[in-house]
């Protein structure tokens, strides 16, 4: 008889801690014993809420969630991971995740790899305006943009104008390379015909493109996407209807 009121005692013990929990401190780290790597590209997906956030290039990672959570870790290069939150008696849920990438046998396919944020971070502040030279016999294979631009400048461009249009051409690549990472991860969707429109609408300071934080990047351009859907389901494209480009010209 002692032992049953005990047993029902630890019972309603663990599930009055439990309904205290209203947010439990879910902590962790991933980590591959078989080849050590900085996980840039972490995402850590609470898939019922929908909300998800970056980790640590470390592999750590620290977000809130709720008593039963499904939560799903995403690595580029890594099946993704799957956990539910369990609370202990501190409202907290602590995971170490031992992952390791599965070899593949693949048709040959050509593909464009992503970029880790941590690249594309070093590109950003890497961009700057450079002076332009002629190109010539062989350089104009390697370099068929600047030597098409130099084609006009002979005409009515100046060198100026030239490496002012390279330097454009530069801020939209790494623009680009960052909008696919985030498609890639659900932050934003965006598709094919939709990217360069997009960075036209972004309209961002060439400035903050450099010095920005990854959290105030993606704060940035979630903000923006949800004011280009407004404007684009208020005034979609069609016969009769005008771009957001032409809104965008129409506005200044």
């Amino acid at each position: 008889m002692k032992n049953v009121v005990i047993a029902l005692a630890l019972v309603f013990s663990s599930g009055f801690l439990s309904a205290q929990c209203d947010q439990v401190l879910f902590t962790g780290k991933v980590m591959d014993t078989l080849r050590p790597n900085n996980f840039y590209n972490l995402m850590v997906i609470n898939r019922t809420t929908g909300r998800g956030v970056f980790g640590q290039p470390n592999g750590t990672f620290s977000v809130y969630a709720s008593e039963g959570d499904s939560i799903s870790l995403s690595i580029t290069g890594y099946p993704a991971v799957h956990t539910r939150v369990v609370a202990d008696s501190n409202c907290q849920f602590k995971r170490i995740l031992i992952i390791e990438g599965n070899p593949q046998e693949l048709d040959p396919v050509v593909v464009r790899p992503l970029k880790s944020l941590q690249e594309i971070k070093e590109e950003r502040q890497a961009l700057a305006m450079r002076e332009t030279r002629t190109v010539t016999g062989v350089e104009m294979l390697q370099s068929p943009i600047t030597a098409l631009y130099q084609a006009f400048s002979k005409k009515e461009r100046t060198k100026r104008w030239i490496a002012e249009q390279e330097y454009k051409d530069n801020q939209a690549g790494v623009l680009r390379d960052l909008l696919r990472t985030y498609v890639a991860y659900d932050v934003i969707e965006l598709n094919d015909e939709e990217f360069e429109e997009f960075i036209y609408f972004l309209n961002m300071d060439e400035q903050f493109l450099k010095t920005a934080s990854e959290m105030e990047l993606i704060t940035f351009i979630q903000d923006k996407f949800e004011h280009y859907k407004l404007i684009k389901k208020n005034n979609p494209t069609g016969e009769g209807k005008t771009t957001v480009f032409d809104r965008l010209e129409q506005r200044n």
